[in-house]
């Protein structure tokens, strides 16, 4: 089943939300990556100030995951998601009218509130609407969330050229439709009277053992896969001396996901289950960096000239490190998302993943700041990727040990061949 068939299979409201999650990224990504240059170089703000309008941004939007899974739930996703778009469209026209340090925080709160709303309300939404298909559904969510990171910033390469005020408004103008979109065409379902205080339902979710284990066992997935933008993109600049490789890394990783995403998770069904292809993807995530290590030992840093071929050769180790943990991250990700719903009821299912990805937003941060401190003091080039192929291996015994012990949510019905999942598709 192509792609296009295996979208047209679901109904219109998880259609809908697939097209939302593209509009999201095409509308983020042609705006944020070129904003604190913007800043820095278009206002002169020090890079103090740069880093506390990023900062806000992000915190805003990681720290408020649980309201906006709890307002999911109660309120029903619909008009959570809806609002998200609408409060993004606000903080991203913003960006484009104001130059002033107040109005520049004020669209970075907005900005980081409306990706608290919309992204748990989203997922609440899609794995209520799908049910036992879950898991395609969230492959097919990564791909039009990977189409949407990849043509965003290549038409944000064109409108700043424009000027950054034209970007933001085109980013604020595909909010705006997207808003309108969903009013129109998302199906408003009915939502459930709440049976507990806010508070009760955050102590029982917090109070689920088995949910915190599993989430505490997936720290290293959010760590790790933030390497992408971090210790991978560092030591492509220092084998090759240039910065403009860092491009490959993301092209790679990107065209990797568009290619096999859904061919991937398929296969995972057919021959795993969901917390042994997850225990998988997490082993490859943290072997990926193996690659790298050996880089690090055998490759000095670049000289001052090379030639492609040279220059590609030299390359070779992060890009055979990126392309797999593209690959484990395809693998674990879908059933990951497919699992958190399951620990709880359905009517805590926004909740559940605001918890989830609060404690995924907190871990990338303390992850990226400890292994990029290590870069910083360690006197090996190695050494970050040592640390990061230690903490994937480390995550998949988790949930491998989780896995045996049947505490990684339901378990599908066993059949042979089904227990691990060590073999991947060729095509």
């Amino acid at each position: 089943m192509t792609t296009w068939r295996l979208v047209r299979s679901f109904p219109v409201a998880v259609q809908v939300l697939l097209v939302n999650q593209l509009g999201v990224n095409i509308g983020f990504y042609l705006l944020i990556p070129y904003l604190a240059g913007y800043l820095g170089h278009d206002l002169g703000m020090s890079a103090a100030l740069v880093g506390v309008v990023l900062g806000v941004r992000n915190l805003s939007q990681q720290g408020l995951f649980l309201l906006g899974g709890t307002a999911a739930d109660r309120l029903g996703a619909r008009g959570v998601i809806i609002a998200g778009c609408a409060l993004r469209t606000v903080g991203f026209g913003l960006f484009a009218l104001g130059t002033s340090l107040p109005i520049l925080l004020v669209a970075s709160i907005l900005s980081g509130l409306a990706g608290a709303l919309f992204n748990p309300a989203v997922r609440s939404y899609l794995a209520q609407e799908t049910g036992e298909r879950r898991a395609e559904a969230f492959a097919l969510f990564t791909v039009f969330a990977n189409t949407g990171a990849l043509i965003g910033p290549l038409l944000g390469s064109a409108l700043v050229v424009i000027g950054f005020a034209t970007s933001a408004l085109v980013a604020a103008l595909v909010f705006a439709l997207l808003t309108l979109a969903q009013i129109a065409v998302l199906p408003s379902r009915p939502v459930p009277p709440a049976r507990n205080t806010v508070l009760r339902d955050w102590r029982g979710v917090l109070g689920n053992k088995r949910f915190l284990m599993f989430t505490l066992a997936l720290t290293g997935m959010f760590a790790l896969q933030n390497q992408l933008y971090l210790v991978l993109p560092m030591e492509a600049a220092r084998l090759t001396g240039s910065s403009g490789t860092v491009a490959a890394v993301f092209i790679v990783s990107t065209v990797t996901g568009l290619l096999l995403q859904v061919r991937i998770t398929r296969f995972c069904q057919r021959k795993c289950s969901q917390s042994s292809a997850i225990a998988a993807g997490m082993g490859m995530m943290g072997l990926a960096f193996l690659a790298t290590v050996l880089g690090g030992l055998a490759i000095p840093d670049a000289p001052a000239a090379l030639d492609l071929p040279e220059m590609l050769l030299r390359l070779s180790p992060v890009l055979v490190a990126t392309l797999v943990l593209t690959l484990g991250l395809l693998v674990a990700q879908p059933f990951v998302n497919d699992l958190i719903p399951s620990f709880g009821p359905n009517a805590l299912s926004g909740t559940y993943f605001g918890v989830f990805y609060l404690a995924a937003g907190v871990t990338a941060a303390a992850g990226n700041a400890v292994i990029g401190r290590v870069s910083d003091v360690a006197a090996h080039p190695w050494a970050p990727s040592a640390l990061c192929l230690g903490l994937g291996l480390a995550s998949a015994a988790a949930v491998f040990v989780l896995h045996r012990n049947g505490l990684a949510g339901p378990e599908p019905t066993s059949k042979p061949g089904a227990s691990a999942c060590t073999t991947m598709p060729t095509s």
